[in-house]
């Protein structure tokens, strides 16, 4: 027997691996260069070479064949000889020797042509994200037909709640596949490209930087907390710098337990390093976050004083320099305003979760009219509870004047 080797992104192998009918769904979402799209293609070209298949490659918009999928499935075929070999590559049409036949269709416009469409057996959905909710019930009535029809869905997040989103993230069928993939889980990501990302990662507002390459949501700059005063880029320490200021925040179940290192200088705070997961044991806290700030244990900690039995237990294994931070009504605004009364937030490329949550951090919004309220939502917060712990000896502010230590 004749064996064949395909080489995918370990992510998009978990998806893909398990055989075509085991699920209604697969989708992979993300941002640029993750190879979530040539994944999908070089396996329905795989699909479609080893039993023949009628598949729809279908998007919200196609005015032309060059608008289509056609192009990344024509792209897998050609690098693989084997494939090559069994299909018959057209300008507008794409079939394998076996009566596999691949249709390109533009879901808008052309509903009652897709709703004529007989024996589908696996749809692919991609740019899903401008699919609106009409199209996607339009699609979904027609294509499982058949006794093991599949659909798979391909985006770059934009907007939290858009019909795909809702489909696949926020209430995912449970019959589904469905993976986060990125730049950095693709092991064939190309040196070029990731010079552009770097650049790139310079150049763009960390919000449409993380849209572009690290499949976030494309957030509203109005409501972040932190817009237009944080960017990511690559620095070292400098020993007349500030600091080294180290804070952490505990967590658990839902939640990671998160430590930062930062360091002042000039009018800008740089976040160096930072370390966290859901789930550490406070047995093993000290090991890890040691394990990823080696300077740690030279400095002060200050920490989460809500948790005096957590600082006490490391103090005694491990971290004895670790010391509870005070609390007054008003101390989340006034650190939050001291990290913003600053000139810039550099944050180093190593500490992905602190960018995250700064580009996540955001005032509430009205329900109903949209409008940014003054007060911060309580989430996305855990890097940035430890970075205002441990800059708390700078920030002060009025409010402890007044209402004094809690």
């Amino acid at each position: 027997m004749t064996q064949t080797v395909i080489d995918l992104p370990d992510k998009v192998l978990d998806i893909f691996e398990p055989a075509r009918g085991t699920a209604q769904y697969r989708a992979l979402y993300g941002g640029r260069g993750s190879g979530k799209s040539q994944s999908a293609a070089m396996m329905a070209a795989y699909w479609g070479f080893c039993e023949p298949l009628r598949i729809l490659c279908t998007r919200e918009l196609q005015v032309s064949i060059k608008d289509s999928f056609h192009r990344e499935l024509k792209d897998a075929i050609e690098r693989t000889p084997w494939l090559a070999a069994h299909y018959d590559v057209g300008v507008d049409y794409l079939r394998g020797k076996n009566g596999t036949e691949f249709i390109f269709r533009g879901l808008r416009h052309n509903t009652s042509s897709i709703k004529s469409l007989a024996g589908i057996d696996l749809t692919i959905v991609e740019e899903a994200e401008d699919v609106p909710e009409d199209s996607w019930l339009a699609l979904e009535a027609t294509v499982f037909r058949q006794d093991k029809s599949e659909l798979w869905a391909i985006w770059n997040p934009r907007s939290e709640g858009s019909p795909v989103d809702k489909r696949f993230r926020k209430n995912p069928p449970a019959d589904a596949l469905i993976a986060e993939v990125n730049w950095k889980h693709n092991p064939f990501f190309p040196a070029g490209l990731n010079k552009l990302r770097q650049r790139e990662q310079q150049r763009l507002d960390p919000a449409t930087y993380s849209h572009v390459w690290e499949g976030a949501y494309l957030e509203n700059s109005d409501a972040q907390v932190f817009s237009g005063k944080f960017q990511i880029a690559d620095f070292e320490p400098d020993r007349l710098w500030d600091g080294p200021y180290f804070g952490m925040d505990f967590g658990f179940a839902q939640d990671p337990t998160a430590a930062v290192e930062c360091y002042i200088h000039n009018e800008r705070l740089y976040i160096r390093r930072e370390a966290g997961r859901i789930g550490l044991e406070l047995d093993d806290t000290p090991a890890f976050i040691q394990d990823r700030m080696p300077l740690l244990p030279l400095h002060t900690v200050r920490a989460d004083s809500a948790r005096p039995e957590s600082i006490s237990y490391l103090q005694r294994h491990g971290i004895p320099s670790i010391t509870g931070v005070k609390k007054w009504s008003g101390s989340v605004e006034d650190g939050v305003a001291f990290i913003k009364s600053l000139d810039r937030v550099i944050i180093h490329p190593d500490c992905p979760e602190t960018a995250r949550e700064f580009r996540l951090y955001a005032y509430k919004q009205d329900r109903l009219s949209g409008d940014i309220m003054p007060k911060i939502v309580d989430a996305n917060n855990h890097y940035i509870d430890a970075l205002r712990y441990a800059l708390q000896p700078m920030v002060g502010g009025t409010s402890e004047q007044i209402f004094g230590v809690l």
